[in-house]
């Protein structure tokens, strides 16, 4: 058994809809109401959430988007390579590892609203991280737009839209 496979069995991992393997490691007890919200949440939340995340050799994390900010965590394997398209439809990628000598940061905040997609840097190995969010994580929040959607929307950014997202 491989030390992904290892990580998926000790840490119970499940396939996660947009690419990879996830389990809920976190969540507060607490709730923020809905009133104390910005109007973009349709109900209330949890004040966090924390995620395990693993990407495996060829698996990616298709675009998308939540309307929270994200911080990613470094855990284990291969830098990340994180992919985004902010707000200003500005194309730009992110290393999270802990070597740098390839410029990787150990942790990095994807910014409430920005598309993002992930893939392993190295894809002979898988990568291990953490995903913390704030206000807490709801699936109403989600969103994988379609291929043909992202491509209409950006279409400068053609190409690591083909290879990141799904149809």
């Amino acid at each position: 058994m491989d030390r992904a496979e290892l990580w998926i069995k000790k840490l119970k991992l499940a396939p996660h809809p947009e690419g990879g393997w996830y389990k809920e490691s976190y969540r507060s007890e607490e709730n923020i109401s809905q009133q104390a919200l910005p109007d973009r949440f349709s109900g209330s939340r949890s004040f966090s959430t924390a995620i395990y995340f693993l990407l495996n050799g060829n698996d990616f994390s298709a675009f998308h988007k939540i309307k929270q900010d994200e911080t990613w965590h470094f855990y284990d394997g291969s830098t990340l390579l994180l992919h985004i398209i902010n707000d200003r439809k500005k194309y730009f990628s992110i290393k999270i590892g802990n070597d740098p000598h390839v410029d990787a940061l150990p942790q990095y905040t994807v910014p409430a609203g920005c598309l993002f997609a992930a893939e392993v840097f190295d894809k002979k190995y898988f990568s291990l991280v953490g995903c913390s969010v704030a206000p807490g994580f709801d699936f109403a929040d989600f969103e994988m737009p379609k291929r043909e959607d992202l491509l209409k929307k950006y279409p400068q950014h053609r190409s690591i839209i083909l290879e990141l997202s799904r149809m």
